[in-house]
């Protein structure tokens, strides 16, 4: 019967397995700060907060200058940081107080706000 806990612990100790994983956290974080550039772009300049989720992983939540808002995943908290630092935008320790009171809500989501509350659908 063969060892599978010697082979995973070689694979985990491989430096090269560490640095292919390394280049695709990297490459990761530059699509996420692309998408976080994109957005800022669009909104007239993004302000952030990031929010450790669980196993789904960080949440990057982006308000924009113009009160339109959005958010993005990245899979873990360090990638989420390498995004928001490589698109060089405002982060926020919390999202309350001035920086949430910039989020602008539109017919959409009190629509589905109230639909949500009132047992109606959810769409």
């Amino acid at each position: 019967m063969a060892d599978n806990t010697q082979q995973t612990e070689d694979a985990a100790a491989d430096p090269r397995a560490d640095r292919k994983e390394a280049a695709r956290q990297e490459r990761r974080a530059a699509r996420l700060a692309k998408q976080i550039g994109s957005f800022a772009r669009r909104h007239g300049g993004a302000e952030g907060q990031l929010a450790y989720v669980g196993q789904r992983g960080t949440r990057i939540s982006l308000v924009g200058e113009d009160g339109r808002w959005g958010d993005l995943f990245a899979p873990s908290t360090a990638v989420a940081q390498d995004a928001v630092e490589k698109a060089g935008i405002t982060m926020h320790d919390s999202f309350d107080g001035e920086f949430a009171a910039k989020v602008r809500t539109g017919p959409y989501e009190w629509k589905r706000m109230a639909g949500i509350q009132l047992g109606g659908p959810a769409a």
